[in-house]
């Protein structure tokens, strides 16, 4: 995971592309899934930076499920063949959105990624990453489990979408975490594809085949949502420590009730809104960001009310 630099502006050869970029127009906002309270949030956060700019619509996409990457390659190659002004991109694969991203550069339509990262390669052709320090983010939820837990014992690691950049830092800092700090065996990961349903029979079936486990991370919001159900139906809520991610309804409810002992909660709103104001001020010549952390806000139930998690919960 790259280390974040504050205060990094673009290159002169983004400046100098950005040139081309027109003022006003279409911003295309394609995320990994228009299914999920999460990426609804971006969109909410999108939409408030948008009446703060003048001569700009917005459309919102996203594939029905954040397994489906080729159908958010085509979505960025339809807003480039229609002309967009600029793109706001929460890729789905570090490498498969690769060339559509390039292919936006070429065009002179200036792309700002949001949430996971691209690969190395496809770093000159987006102009900024607004996203969670997802490795320090998996970091805070080890730290959180261990503080619960102890330093012994078997715990399950329920993940999404095997190889997405979002996955790879978070789940890579937390279970690197665990193995540095303590000798907990950890199962799985498992992998959920970001369905709600499949996490819920994914968890049932660990906590039927591994009785002894004393801890359980959901990496994700319906990875979270899928582990909480798993945890009420089965009886196990409240005997085994459960740290989930993102901070919808149902994972406050599931935290304010005790099945979730904890929540790593992004700034998914900011996202959204930061990521509109950036690729706008790309077009309109003004400096920008390279890289910006978004943020994360650990909420359990001795913050879940107070400001610093009521700004970030949705």
């Amino acid at each position: 995971m790259n280390k974040f630099i504050p205060g990094m502006l673009v290159t002169a050869l983004a400046l100098a592309a950005s040139s081309a970029f027109a003022a006003g127009g279409e911003i295309a906002v394609i995320v990994k899934s228009a299914n999920s309270n999460y990426w609804q949030n971006v969109q909410k956060g999108a939409n408030a930076s948008l009446k703060e700019v003048n001569g700009y619509t917005m459309t919102f996409q996203g594939p029905a499920a954040e397994s489906n990457i080729a159908d958010e390659v085509n979505m960025v190659e339809n807003a480039i063949n229609r002309h967009v002004a600029g793109i706001v991109l929460a890729p789905s694969d570090p490498d498969a959105l690769i060339p559509a991203v390039k292919k936006a550069w070429e065009a002179h339509i200036p792309v700002v990624i949001v949430d996971s990262a691209l690969g190395d390669a496809g770093k000159p052709y987006y102009q900024s990453f607004l996203t969670t320090d997802n490795k320090k983010a998996g970091e805070l939820c080890a730290q959180e489990m261990i503080a619960k837990v102890g330093t012994t014992g078997k715990i399950a690691v329920m993940s999404y979408v095997p190889g997405a950049g979002s996955e790879i830092g978070r789940v890579g800092g937390f279970t690197d975490y665990i193995k540095a700090h303590s000798k907990l065996e950890i199962v799985g990961p498992f992998y959920s594809q970001s369905q709600m349903a499949t996490a819920l029979n994914q968890t049932t079936d660990v906590l039927a085949s591994h009785p002894d486990l004393k801890g359980i991370f959901g990496a994700n919001e319906p990875t979270a949502v899928g582990m909480g159900r798993a945890l009420t139906q089965s009886g196990k809520a409240h005997k085994v420590v459960a740290v989930g991610f993102d901070g919808n309804q149902d994972l406050q409810g599931f935290v304010k009730d005790g099945t979730i002992d904890a929540i790593a909660v992004q700034g998914s709103y900011q996202m959204g809104y930061l990521g509109m104001k950036t690729v706008v001020n790309v077009i309109e010549h003004k400096p920008v960001q390279k890289l910006l952390d978004t943020g994360v806000v650990m909420v359990n139930q001795g913050n879940i009310d107070k400001p610093e998690a009521m700004n970030v919960l949705y």
